[in-house]
């Protein structure tokens, strides 16, 4: 890690602790099993209040993102970042800056494609140059996406293996999502949302609404869906709030794996290319066609409107929670998603795969704080399940994928990699199932994560 790894107050620091999904984050993190591995920080723009949480966590670090000085103290004194301080837009790029600046690594819960196109533009070249592992998305936005795309490609390929050996690569055609959503929405997130319609320059939003924006190619979103779960089901849906966020994500997921530039990373991980023809989307799963095409409407109308009218955005503004606020606890524990996720490969004939992910808690809060929790938990410990070695010794037993080896802005799954599945597994609140579906044989073939 960094020159002053030794030199460092705390393992983890989060930024933007006394916000909404800040203080389930550092709920999960003082409660959690390796808590007496790690040293935890909070930093926010002033000291807290609640003598519980102070007395759990290791140090309290008054910072502001808007100022150099007091942002390049805390971020120096740390080995990772949470960064929970949105609109990303606004204040997430000097955060982005200064762990650059110190080889300190990162992760965010941003679900702005605009901020992220805008970080690899300036900050991914810097960053593979120390080896600083920065890495946006890591919340619901857009880790189970990242994951189901990641998991298919898994399975397919080892099937293909076993299988199909002669045939040189099998790749991915498609690889379609269908989210079953039960959940709420906090004023922070809307205010993001706000944030990239009134702050982005029209440009950036122009550029970064073309498909592939973060990664080579094209695809367009559509007003209805109609996903085939081989000998199963059709699943019906409509447009996704969340899809540019999750599907360009999943889409530079691809392309780092397609273009990799070093021959000893291709060698190790050439297997695990998506292939030159592969394409993602995702949508909203509904009841029925009539609710899908009326939920897309009702949704692209309210997205169009708040882009280009400013009295929308006003009035919206005045209704939704307000910064801070956010569904209560007994809301948030009622809450799930079940994501569906058919693959098709390339070849001929071609071949299905089923991957599900299911979560039980509300999937922005309560799962979200899990997510990033255990993502930033990756880069410090090795197994999760095994006994542990305290961070003071923690250089011989990291264990990072290739990606995260170089550095860069890369995405969870090519930071991570399978080590944030076993994790997400033993938090008990997400389960993960992923199989080869013949046409007309069920579950033949089926290999449950």
């Amino acid at each position: 890690m960094s020159s002053s790894f030794a030199d460092a107050t705390s393992d983890i620091l989060v930024l933007g602790a006394t916000g909404f999904t800040g203080r389930l984050i550092t709920r999960y993190l003082t409660s959690h099993r390796q808590k007496s591995l790690f040293r935890l920080a909070l930093g926010c723009a002033k000291l807290v209040e609640d003598e519980k949480v102070a007395e759990k966590v290791d140090e309290l670090v008054t910072v502001d993102v808007s100022n150099f000085e007091s942002l390049e103290r805390a971020v120096k004194k740390t080995r990772i970042i949470i960064n929970t301080v949105g609109p990303f837009w606004l204040y997430g790029t000097p955060v982005v800056a200064a762990c650059v600046r110190n080889n300190v690594h990162y992760v965010d819960l941003t679900g702005e494609s605009t901020w992220i196109k805008r970080i690899i533009a300036e900050y991914d070249f810097a960053a593979t140059k120390n080896h600083t592992i920065i890495v946006p998305s890591c919340g619901y936005d857009s880790v189970p996406s990242d994951i189901a795309a990641w998991l298919a490609n898994k399975t397919l390929k080892a099937y293909a293996a076993v299988h199909r050996p002669d045939e040189p690569f099998i790749g991915i055609k498609s690889s379609i999502s269908a989210h079953k959503v039960r959940g709420g929405i906090s004023g922070g997130t809307f205010a993001s949302v706000l944030a990239t319609f009134n702050d982005t320059p029209t440009k950036v939003l122009r550029e970064t609404s073309v498909p592939y924006s973060l990664s080579p190619g094209t695809q367009s979103p559509k007003l209805l869906y109609d996903l085939v779960v081989p000998s199963v089901r059709h699943i019906v849906g409509g447009f996704w709030m969340m899809r540019q966020t999750n599907a360009w994500l999943v889409q530079r997921t691809f392309g780092l794996y397609e273009a990799l530039g070093q021959e000893d990373i291709r060698s190790m991980v050439d297997k695990m290319r998506y292939g030159p023809q592969f394409m993602y989307d995702e949508f909203m799963e509904t009841p029925s066609k009539m609710s899908a095409l009326i939920t897309s409407i009702f949704l692209v109308s309210s997205f169009f409107l708040l882009q280009f009218c400013k009295p929308f955005r006003w009035l919206a503004a005045k209704v939704v929670p307000k910064s801070g606020d956010g569904p209560s606890d007994e809301e948030m524990e009622k809450g799930s998603i079940t994501l569906t996720n058919v693959t098709t490969s390339d070849s001929t004939p071609p071949i299905k795969v089923q991957t599900t992910i299911t979560g039980k808690g509300d999937p922005g809060y309560l799962l979200t704080a899990v997510m990033i929790s255990e993502c930033a938990l990756s880069l410090l410990f090795w197994q999760p399940s095994r006994p542990n070695t305290p961070t003071t010794e923690l250089k011989d037993v990291m264990r990072w994928t290739n990606f995260a080896r170089e550095g860069g802005v890369l995405t969870p799954m090519t930071a991570f990699g399978e080590e944030i599945i076993t994790r997400l597994c033993e938090t008990r609140k997400f389960t993960f199932s992923s199989f080869i579906v013949e046409e007309n044989k069920g579950g033949e073939g089926k290999k449950d994560i």
